[in-house]
């Protein structure tokens, strides 16, 4: 007998080893709805699924057996399933269907009765906000996306930069009171949201908000909101900002005559516009002005003036010696002015007799 079940043992587990792989498949179906937006069904990963399950679902009180229309794979195996807020009913008991056929066996994973307003996860809180209400206390406000913000409650935690461990408080509305504070501290703040027991009875928590920090050392205050405006200035829009201020400068360097020319135009050279004068026409500006012939004759003098020579006659009263081819001077006593006689006109000078 124990040699029968040495022999037997590594057949059974050879023969049978997909078939229980197979079985070895995840508990369940996980069923979150978030945010009343839409919902995720899934029922494994790749790591545990040895084949391709289908999902079909159903409400009850009639309504007919409706396959998954969107799968989600992981590297071409189905592990869950999307469901849009069109295919989500409220308040009315859900159920799924997942198996598989492998081998001539038909695989199933196990579901149960569902409720899905018992299964909502809203979205985490935002718009964080610190108000100073008094010397000593501190009010904490938020806001939550959940569209009946009537039907959530909530938990603050929060602890100072002298503290080892997270205190941790559940509030109703969206608004927490810190009675007791430290100047000489700062303090953190994080909020989560859940659907409270008027609105269905779901375990599941929001994830926690951007956290918003307050204090004597924190790096900022106020709301978390500020301070991410604050990241996206210092981490995006300034490096940008640099970037293209780079970019303007390196192009404005690249086209800086065509800049200094547009800011300090250049004067005019004329000097170019009279080389056919000079070189053409050799200095002639009538004809480099195409002035017509006829013009320019009748600006030509077409009459002759005859010579007129001009003499200057001795004053009257003269002693001045004048003769002509003699050598012996003049009487010194006068004597009546010799009559005038023709002259040449190439002489300046008078004869007496």
């Amino acid at each position: 007998m124990a040699v029968l079940s040495a022999f037997l043992g590594p057949v059974l587990f050879f023969g049978l080893g997909p078939y229980l792989v197979a079985a070895r498949s995840p508990p369940g179906v996980e069923c979150v709805l978030f945010n009343e937006e839409y919902m995720t069904c899934t029922w494994g990963s790749r790591e545990t699924l040895t084949a391709n399950y289908s999902l079909y679902y159903w409400y009850e009180n009639g309504s007919p057996m409706v396959e998954c229309q969107h799968y989600l794979q992981d590297h071409g195996i189905s592990v869950g399933c999307h469901f849009n807020q069109s295919e989500i009913i409220q308040f009315r008991p859900f159920h799924v269907l997942v198996n598989a056929s492998l081998g001539g066996r038909t695989l199933k994973i196990p579901s149960e009765r569902m409720e899905l307003q018992d299964l909502v996860k809203p979205e985490a809180p935002v718009n964080l906000t610190i108000h100073n209400v008094s010397n000593n206390q501190l009010q904490l406000t938020w806001s939550s996306p959940y569209p009946k913000a009537q039907c959530l409650e909530h938990a603050v935690k929060y602890k100072s930069n002298k503290d080892t461990s997270w205190t941790e408080h559940r509030v109703k509305g969206d608004m927490f009171s810190f009675p007791s504070m430290d100047h000489e501290k700062y303090y953190t703040f994080y909020v989560r949201s859940k659907i409270n027991s008027y609105c269905g009875s779901t375990r599941l928590w929001s994830e926690w908000s951007v956290p918003v920090v307050w204090g004597n050392n924190s790096t900022s205050k106020g709301t978390a909101e500020e301070q991410l405006h604050w990241f996206w200035i210092h981490t995006v829009l300034v490096p940008i900002a640099s970037c293209l201020i780079l970019l303007v400068l390196v192009v404005l360097l690249v086209r800086m005559e065509r800049v200094w020319v547009i800011l300090m135009p250049r004067i005019p050279n004329p000097s170019k516009n009279f080389d056919e004068l000079f070189i053409t026409h050799n200095g002639n500006f009538q004809e480099w002005a195409g002035v017509p012939k006829d013009v320019v004759e009748s600006f030509k003098p077409n009459y002759s003036e005859n010579i007129c020579y001009v003499s200057e006659l001795p004053p009257n009263n003269s002693y001045e010696p004048l003769w002509e081819s003699s050598n012996s001077p003049p009487s010194a006593v006068p004597s009546a002015p010799a009559p005038l006689r023709e002259h040449s006109p190439y002489k300046n000078s008078y004869m007496g007799v």
